[in-house]
């Protein structure tokens, strides 16, 4: 199996999160790849993938990932069913953290229990 064919899930982990300028590279049994996320939480997502590849410090991949907007964690799409708390947890493991959403976007949101889907929630930085 070549590494490549090893990593092929953060690949398409990558294509699905529409990374940008991405570059993906093979040299001497190293996978080299380079791109751009939207955010930190989708560099986050990349690396979780690499790791549960590669383990904690693989040696066969190395990875260029930048983040465009490092102003905001995540932003999220709202789903039918999903509250603040659930938002939260999902995010910062820890569903009492839902007020830092709320204030964060209380340009859009009048009450912390009301939310709608289809609704795009910025996430701040944890």
């Amino acid at each position: 199996m070549s590494v490549k064919d090893k990593y092929q899930p953060v690949l398409n982990l990558g294509e699905k999160l529409n990374i940008k300028d991405g570059d993906v590279t093979e040299e001497n049994g190293v996978l080299k790849v380079k791109g751009q996320a939207n955010t930190q939480y989708e560099k986050n997502l990349l690396w979780d993938k690499i790791k549960e590849i590669g383990g904690e410090n693989p040696s066969d991949i190395k990875a260029n990932i930048t983040v465009a907007d490092e102003s905001v964690y995540a932003r999220h799409v709202v789903k039918s069913g999903e509250s603040l708390s659930k938002i939260s947890k999902h995010y910062y493991g820890d569903p009492m953290k839902y007020k830092k959403i709320f204030e964060a976007n209380s340009g859009i949101l009048k009450n912390p229990d009301v939310i709608h889907p289809d609704q795009v929630l910025v996430i701040p930085n944890p």
